[in-house]
Parts: structure tokens; C-alpha cells; sequence
């Protein structure tokens, strides 16, 4: 059965002897991040990696408060947290129903309908209320009422680590969860995470791109009203959006330019949202709730690479087998997790950002300071005695590890629809994600491999990847050792290497620009006579079979001669 929201997943971790209470007390500054540190790169007697989740119930300044940290910081309970005993189980869903052909008549639309039937369970539901709202404050409130951590010596401040950020894409309506940290820089405000190139950051661009769209009209009418006695305006009014004292009267400026233009207007200012633009700009807020504490379906998959179109609350009620219920904000038109344990509300500004950072990041070093939206808290939501759900991230491996992975498996079907010759892909924790991907390819045709890297390049956030190793599918791309001598053996280094300009990960310190810079793609397939390969390619040293077969059958006694038994 799925799991109804973080209690009930505290419990089962509890249960299943995957949960450490922790009654020292400890500091929500630093201390807490030291002590998770050291679990989730400790191994258990029979060497499994991880650590236990951990659940702080003595916490400094925070009398009566409770956090949990490391719920997702292992191979078993990844597979605990989707209720599976194999993360290649949910790629066989995922694969099933991708295999669903158009029905050709009345018996193959009859028998679609059970399938139909089941979908219908994953989508959102709607309910009056929930245990979300069980606390409501709309004045009196901080942020600092919770345990929110600072993790590293040199962090900005205190960040919220995981949270479920809600946004409506401004065009079509469609909501999007994702995990952006959250720098706190008051009782009612923080930093909005959004690295450029996120489905969130697109919300935000496109509310510039709209309020840019309509500031010509909306100039034309102010213009055209001053032109029956108004008094003139002054410089000052025209450039800076400022209040004339001569009449007192507010003027939002125009952008001389409508429609298309104006958004491409503003989108080169800005550097796509990245930097206040010279000059006039839109003015506007894009509304946003943030959901802290969910089931951890739902936690999961607002790190998942989902394409814009499909919303999260749809892919959790896929893997839970269950919709996820949603409740109405308080004071934004957002719909949010209606068990979750803690609910903000509020907006970013489209002519606000602030410095946020530096913050110790997943590369296992600091990210620099930059400029992100500001967020504005107008309410909290929250259960009675909410418990506060955290992660840190820092030198791999760590919690965040075993959710990247997750992801690799279970978005593997996915991305064989774009690129159907892959056969599997790895992607190493020590790579952070986005510095390494190997890949395994059914070769059929010269420069395949190319087309491969490219196609990956082109893929949501695989757009990220620094470096691409792609070799043949008789390769077992999860075995480092195997990877590294086929593969540095099979290379002519200028022959095999190509390098490509474009978008990188924000987390990037290495790239010549923040944001963009360049990316390595290694042909380590054997190489064809068709590819100009016109040299004879030695065999794979093996033993026969023969020989394999005789040793097998003495090897019980050899073992025990060995000291090997």
C-alpha cells in the first residue's frame, strides 16, 4: 500500500529497522550536517553503503521539533520509498505503457479499457481540506520557526534543502514540482533557486515574456490618456519608472516595442531572466507555494527529469499506485500536497533579484554567489508538531546519490524512445550527475556513436552532461573497471574526441561563463573500415571454453588449497 504522507514513511523506515531516533542534542547549524555526513558514507557490517535515515528529536533552539534527514540515503531504501524490490520494476511499468499500440477495432478498444481505467488512478485528486491546513498563519509567522539548516561553514545562510517548489506554467496552466534550494534571508523571505534552464525558471521567464508582450498597450493607453491635459512627464518618470512630484502620478514604462519582439527584447536584456535588464522592465509576480515534509513518492519526483507537459503530482500517482491529493492555497492560486507537513505561500517579483550563496553543492564544492528571484511568504500551512524534512549535499557519496540513480534506472525506457539504440547507461556518483555519462549502443551504422552524444545533448537535462563515453553493447557500463579498459583502449584520442559548445550546469565552477561553456563526447566503439578504420583489429584475449569447463570442476578442491573457500 502506498504510503499517505512522511509519517507513514518514518514508520515503515522504523519498521524495517532503517530508522535511527537521535536523542543527543544537536544543532540545526552545522552539527546536523556532520553527523549525516559520516551516516551516509558509513557501510553496515555486510559493507552496504548509506547508513541508516536519521530522525533528530532533540534539536538546539527548536524545543519539541523533530527533522529527518538521510530517508533516501541508500539502495534498499530508495527501493523502499517506490515499494518496489527492483528499480527496474518501475522501468517495466513505464516500458508497458509505452508499448500501448492505437487500437485497430471494438475488441482492442475493450481491451484497453482496464489499462485506461488504471491510469485514471494516477491523476491528482482535489479534496476540501487535509492535514496541511491543520495550522494556518497569515500573520505572526517566521521561517525560523523551523529547523531549517545551515550545512557548511562557508554557506550563505540557512537553506531549505528539500523542498517541493509549485509553479503554473503561465500558458497553459500545467503545474510543475521541483527541488530548488532556498536560501533564508529573513523571517519571510529567501532566495529562489531556479538554475536557468528549469521548468520553474521557464514559468518565471514566461510571465516577463507576457508583461513585456502587454507593456506597449498598456503604454499607448497611458500616453493617449495624458494627451487630453496631462501635464508632461519628466526625464526622470520616462527612465526609471519613478514618482514625478510635479503631478505625483505613478508611470509604468513601455518598452517600444509589442508582442514577439518585446519578448525577445527582454529575454536579451536580461540575459534570459538571469540579470535585472538596463532600462525599463516588466514589473508582475509569478505565484509559487513550496511543500516540505511529503510522502516519498512525491519527494522523489520533483527531482525527476519530467517532461514539461506531464506534471509530477501525475508521476507520483503513477509510482504510488494512488492519486496524490491536493488542497487550494490560502492566499495563491496554487493546489498543494494536502498531507504534506509544511506549506509556504507566496510570490517572486519579476523585477527582484537578490544574491543567493554561496552554498556547499553535490559537486563537493561551494556554488559561487549569483543573482536569483526573491521569494515572499504571505502564509504558512502546517500539520500540529510538523516534522521538518531536510538533505545535504556535499563530496559523494550522499543521499542525493541514491535518488540519481533511481532516476537513471527508471528514466532508461524514456530515453531509448529518443534514442533507440541504447541498451544501458550509467551514471557514476563520483560524476555528479552531469560531469559523466556512460553509454552502452547496438551499433548499426558508422558515426552512430555521434549521433548517440548529440541525441543525449538534446535531451532535457542531459543537456548538462560534460563528458559522454559511449561504447559497444557487449560492454557492461556498470562496471568501471570493464568501462575503462575497452574503452581507453579502443580511442584515438583525435580521432575519437569531439568537443561541442552550449548550455552546462549552473553548478559548473569550470566553465568559461556561468551557464555555457563546452562539452566532451568519446567514440570508444570498435571502429569500422566504413569509419576509415582500415586496420586489422586484434581479438579479446579469453581462455576457450574447454579449458573453463576443467578448471570449474576442480576448482572446490583448488579453492580450499588457495585459501579461497
Amino acid at each position: 500500500m502506498p504510503y499517505d504522507d512522511l509519517r507513514d514513511w518514518i514508520k515503515a523506515l522504523d519498521r524495517a529497522g532503517e530508522l535511527r531516533r537521535i536523542r543527543t542534542e544537536a544543532d540545526p547549524i552545522l552539527e546536523i550536517t556532520e553527523i549525516t555526513d559520516r551516516v551516509s558514507k558509513s557501510r553496515d557490517r555486510q559493507g552496504s553503503a548509506g547508513g541508516h535515515a536519521l530522525l533528530f528529536e532533540n534539536l538546539k533552539g527548536h524545543s519539541g521539533q523533530k527533522l529527518l534527514i538521510n530517508q533516501f540515503g541508500s539502495a534498499s531504501r530508495m527501493r523502499r520509498a517506490l515499494e518496489v524490490d527492483s528499480l527496474d520494476e518501475v522501468a517495466d511499468r513505464i516500458r508497458a505503457f509505452m508499448d500501448v499500440k492505437s487500437p485497430q477495432g471494438l475488441l482492442d478498444k475493450v481491451k484497453m479499457l482496464p489499462m485506461l481505467a488504471e491510469m485514471g488512478k494516477f491523476f491528482p485528486k482535489t479534496v476540501s481540506t487535509g492535514p496541511c491546513k491543520e495550522v494556518i498563519k497569515r500573520d505572526n509567522f517566521s521561517l525560523f520557526d523551523f529547523p531549517i539548516l545551515q550545512c557548511w561553514p562557508k554557506d550563505g545562510g540557512r537553506f531549505i534543502t528539500l523542498p517541493c517548489v509549485i509553479t503554473r506554467d503561465p500558458k497553459t496552466g500545467k503545474r510543475n514540482v521541483g527541488m530548488y534550494r532556498m536560501q533564508v534571508y529573513d523571517a519571510r523571505t529567501t532566495g529562489m533557486h531556479w538554475q536557468r534552464q528549469k521548468v520553474a525558471a521557464e514559468h518565471y521567464r514566461e510571465r516577463l515574456r507576457e508583461e513585456a508582450r502587454n507593456s506597449k498597450d498598456e503604454k499607448n493607453k497611458s500616453e493617449g490618456a495624458r494627451e487630453v491635459g496631462a501635464p508632461p512627464l519628466s526625464r526622470s518618470m520616462r527612465q526609471g519608472g519613478e514618482v514625478d512630484s510635479s503631478d505625483g502620478a505613478p508611470f509604468k514604462p513601455g518598452f517600444g516595442l509589442s508582442g514577439p519582439s518585446a519578448a525577445v527584447d527582454i529575454m536579451a536584456r536580461s540575459s534570459g531572466g538571469a540579470r535585472l535588464a538596463d532600462g525599463p522592465r516588466p514589473q508582475g509576480k509569478l505565484e509559487v507555494a513550496v511543500a516540505i515534509g511529503t510522502e516519498p513518492a512525491l519527494t522523489f519526483c520533483s527531482i525527476v527529469p519530467a517532461p514539461p507537459d506531464v506534471e509530477e503530482f501525475m508521476i507520483a500517482g503513477f509510482l504510488r499506485q494512488k492519486p496524490v491529493e491536493l488542497v487550494k492555497c490560502e492566499t495563491v492560486d496554487l493546489e498543494v500536497p494536502a498531507h504534506a507537513e509544511i506549506i509556504l505561500e507566496g510570490y517572486v517579483n519579476l523585477d527582484e533579484l537578490r544574491t543567493e550563496g554561496p552554498f556547499g553543492d553535490h559537486t563537493g564544492f561551494y556554488s559561487l554567489e549569483d543573482e536569483y528571484p526573491v521569494f515572499h511568504v504571505t502564509c504558512i500551512t502546517h500539520r500540529k508538531d510538523p516534522i521538518y524534512a531536510a538533505t545535504i549535499v556535499g563530496k559523494p557519496p550522499q543521499e542525493d546519490a541514491w535518488m540519481g540513480k533511481a532516476v537513471e534506472r527508471i528514466f532508461l525506457p524514456l530515453m531509448k524512445l529518443t534514442i533507440p539504440e541504447l541498451v544501458d547507461i550509467n551514471l557514476p556518483i563520483e560524476g555528479v550527475f552531469h560531469n559523466l555519462m556512460i553509454v552502452s549502443i547496438r551499433k548499426s551504422y558508422p558515426g552512430q556513436a555521434r549521433k548517440v552524444m548529440n541525441a543525449i545533448w538534446s535531451l532535457g537535462q542531459a543537456m548538462f552532461t560534460k563528458c559522454i563515453v559511449v561504447v559497444d553493447e557487449d560492454v557492461d557500463v556498470q562496471d568501471i573497471g570493464e568501462v575503462t579498459l575497452r574503452a581507453f583502449n579502443n580511442i584515438d584520442p583525435e580521432r575519437d574526441i569531439q568537443f561541442t559548445l552550449g548550455p552546462v550546469d549552473s553548478l559548473d565552477h569550470a566553465s568559461r561563463l556561468p551557464d555555457y561553456g563546452s562539452k566532451m563526447g568519446i567514440d570508444a566503439t570498435r571502429k569500422w573500415t566504413s569509419e576509415g578504420f582500415a586496420r586489422p583489429w586484434p581479438d579479446e584475449i579469453t581462455m576457450d571454453a574447454k579449458t573453463r569447463v576443467l578448471v570449474d570442476n576442480k576448482w572446490r578442491m583448488l579453492a580450499k588449497e588457495l585459501g579461497m573457500d
